[in-house]
């Protein structure tokens, strides 16, 4: 996937994400009466600029800058410069602590109302997914000793109706990430429906960085089907060497293939080396080199892959997906719902973070957030909106942060302020923005750096 096509579908949710934030901000302060002077998308130098005059009367002047991560709403304010006596009453920092609030707080508002617009859209629309069948457990892991055995479908973890794997991820994150026990609903191959403990003791499965399910022991079951090529990757290995859609891989370097994992894990024990494929394709024998790329794992490994992927026959694969939509009604709940339980996963994660109960390779900058945007924009439309959700949650949450510099600093100021009756020193505000800055500049030399060792791996 070309790095244009990420930076493009970047720029295009940080846009929508911003703007929504920004305009929130923008348009409580119209309506509490504030002169709006400047709406900015970006920051430094304008790209684009106009002005337009508001129904109050106001030269607005609105600008798309050139650095697409962030925006602001300036306003009348004294503590900016001079203010005609006239309209010092519209002056932000004149308004009641009330109005300040509001004004304040509708930034990270708006991004909750537009989570809960993608996710109801979301909902509606529909999408096919992975029914959450447990494949083979790994031993003597918690899912193991849990009793967890082999096609155990997913019905519910604690009192949560699950209907996919991603869900299943999901919850087992929310209700485990304290610890503790953990039920989880299941039917059997007999078609009986069972109770399966997760005891998950005092473990904090966020303490190292990688996939939770593996440190728990599970793995998604997959049917055993005949290694039949379903497609391969464009410029990728496999079409390289000329493997084709519908081949049937009978042996590689001398070994029978009888499963496609078995291919899958000799392909990865071989990166760059030259492999002998016999391929069965259209009744005939034929031998294929295949040359399979290098990748990097987690742990610092080479790994072969050749980017081609099995044919699962309908039958299968109707019985491994499902599709999920709701009514509209339904669907405005359920997003409701959803971005409530976003929200406070989000806030629990940083909570463990700053504990030390979740590893701070967790956090992810611009460039993976880039790549998962031009990955779900390639996947579809629903998957990109649930991209836009996730990130606008994310945003809404961490601008509450009683963090100087962002909103909910300045929230904590305003409480300050009704406490004592009177607004904090410029001399502490100043000092604020100076901490808030440093937290600020040391939390995305943390995210850059994950994500430069993401783009190494």
């Amino acid at each position: 996937m070309s790095v244009l096509h990420n930076i493009f579908f970047f720029i295009v949710a940080i846009g929508v994400l911003v703007t929504f934030h920004e305009y929130g901000h923008y348009w409580v302060a119209r309506k509490a009466g504030v002169k709006v002077l400047r709406f900015s998308i970006g920051f430094g130098k304008p790209l684009f600029s106009w002005r337009k005059t508001s129904a109050e009367g106001d030269d607005i002047e609105y600008v798309i800058a050139a650095i697409p991560l962030g925006g602001y709403v300036k306003m009348l304010d004294e503590r900016e410069g001079n203010v005609p006596e006239a309209e010092k009453s519209r002056a932000f920092n004149n308004q009641t602590i009330s109005k300040r609030i509001a004004i304040v707080f509708a930034g990270p508002a708006f991004n909750f109302i537009l989570a809960i617009f993608l996710y109801w859209i979301v909902f509606m629309l529909g999408s096919t997914v992975d029914r959450p069948f447990v494949g083979e457990t790994v031993a003597d892991s918690v899912a193991a000793k849990a009793g967890f055995q082999l096609q155990d479908e997913v019905l519910m973890v604690s009192e949560t109706p699950v209907k996919s794997w991603n869900e299943f991820r999901l919850e087992i994150l929310n209700h485990g990430l304290e610890g503790g026990n953990i039920q989880v609903h299941v039917r059997d191959t007999d078609g009986l429906e069972r109770t399966r403990e997760l005891a998950l003791g005092d473990m904090h499965i966020l303490e190292d960085e990688g996939d939770i399910f593996k440190r728990i022991g599970f793995k998604q079951w997959w049917p055993i089907l005949k290694p039949e090529i379903g497609g391969v990757m464009e410029q990728s290995a496999a079409e390289n060497a000329g493997i084709q859609k519908g081949d049937i891989i009978l042996q590689v370097d001398g070994v029978a293939i009888e499963q496609w994992i078995t291919l899958v894990e000799m392909i990865r024990s071989k990166p760059n080396q030259a492999m002998n494929f016999i391929v069965l394709r259209n009744g005939f024998e034929e031998i294929v080199t295949v040359i399979p790329k290098s990748r990097k794992t987690k742990e610092g490994e080479q790994q072969g892959y050749i980017g081609a992927y099995q044919h699962v026959p309908d039958e299968i694969r109707e019985q491994l997906v499902t599709r999920v939509e709701y009514s509209p009604m339904e669907a405005g709940a359920k997003a409701v719902v959803k971005t409530w339980d976003m929200s406070s996963l989000t806030l629990r994660v940083l909570w463990k973070m700053i504990t030390g109960e979740a590893n701070l390779a967790n956090i992810s900058g611009p460039i993976t957030i880039a790549t998962y945007a031009g990955v779900t924009a390639s996947i579809g439309l629903v998957s990109f909106l649930s991209f836009l959700a996730v990130i606008s949650v994310s945003l809404g949450v961490l601008n509450l942060l009683p963090v100087p510099m962002l909103d909910g600093g300045h929230l904590f100021y305003y409480l300050i302020e009704i406490v004592k009756g009177s607004p904090v020193s410029e001399a502490f505000e100043l000092r604020g923005q100076q901490v808030g800055i440093a937290i600020l500049a040391l939390l995305m030399s943390v995210a850059i750096f994950n994500d430069i060792q993401r783009l190494v791996q």
